[in-house]
């Protein structure tokens, strides 16, 4: 128990204590009271690559496609039949405004524009801006130009949503 006669400086230690936590914190985000910020710019995190060019160009899986899914790889051959029957209903793959594809990300019913991205291990990924792979992004797993397979990054979507397979229903161009 702190004793009255220790009580204020236990109270000043905290105040300035608090102070400085709440003046570092303003400082790590490029916040000054000086009227122009003195901190070097904001850089992205260590390890995470610059955005590369996918070797994919989104072009090339805008369209209409029968889609289904798999967990078991040995099912991916029925799999690709069953999505095939789909064409009545296809989904729509279309070009976004910027250069991307108009696509659902897991779990959202409304359509965004996504970005076709690459890595430096040559794996390519659909998803948002940022860091590839984000975990919104999905991992094109194959694409032969009639049939793209994905998989989300996410684990959870992941298990839910299974190896996602793409026909696509119109005959090649």
């Amino acid at each position: 128990m702190i004793g009255s006669h220790n009580a204020r400086p236990v109270a000043s230690l905290a105040i300035v204590s608090a102070l400085a936590a709440f003046l570092g914190g303003c400082e790590t985000t490029g916040f000054s009271f000086g009227g122009g910020s003195t901190s070097a710019p904001v850089t992205n995190e260590p390890g995470v690559a610059p955005e590369m060019p996918a070797t994919i160009r989104s072009d090339e899986i805008v369209g209409r496609w029968g889609l289904a899914s798999y967990q078991n790889p040995n099912d991916r051959a029925r799999t690709e039949a069953m999505a095939r029957a789909q064409c009545k209903q296809p989904y729509v793959i279309s070009a976004g405004s910027s250069g991307g594809v108009v696509m659902h990300l897991a779990d959202q019913a409304t359509p965004q524009e996504l970005r076709l991205k690459g890595s430096p291990s040559g794996k390519n990924y659909i998803g948002p801006a940022g860091p590839t792979p984000g975990e919104q992004d999905r991992e094109i797993v194959s694409f032969d130009g009639r049939v793209l397979v994905t998989r989300f990054i996410d684990k959870d979507a992941a298990v839910r949503y299974g190896n996602m397979v793409y026909v696509r229903c119109a005959p090649r161009a």
